[in-house]
């Protein structure tokens, strides 16, 4: 995804308690529907849930159709990403990418660090 309106702020621990939930349904979900999904780990009033749905699909991170009187709401993307898109955004607010990538993977296990590599070949296999 190219940044646009849509690249996120990271989330507050509500919008991702929320998106969990967005991510984890096979279609899109009702505010009632993630309130009930909710119940189990956080006491949370429907209207803050709402609130939140709301508040998430102003910043384009969901995409809500009506369902009668209801909104569904689905993620707008796939956690993966957001994550990509939330990574570029924090290199493009660093001042210097290039030390900041180096201090990032400095701080990656040996596993990402392999992942990085195969990621980085496959790049250049596609554009060579």
């Amino acid at each position: 995804m190219a940044t646009d309106a849509r690249t996120p702020r990271p989330l507050g621990d509500l919008e991702r308690l929320v998106m969990e939930q967005l991510w984890a349904a096979d279609g899109a979900l009702t505010v009632r529907e993630v309130h009930e999904r909710l119940a189990g780990t956080r006491d949370l009033a429907y209207t803050t849930v709402m609130t939140v749905l709301d508040r998430l699909a102003k910043k384009k991170l969901t995409e809500r159709e009506r369902d009668g009187k209801a909104w569904r709401y689905k993620a707008a993307a796939p956690r993966e990403e957001m994550a990509a898109d939330l990574m570029r955004d924090a290199l493009d607010r660093a001042g210097d990418r290039r030390e900041a990538l180096v201090r990032f993977v400095g701080q990656v296990s040996d596993e990402e660090a392999a992942l990085l590599r195969d990621a980085l070949a496959r790049l250049e296999a596609r554009e060579g």
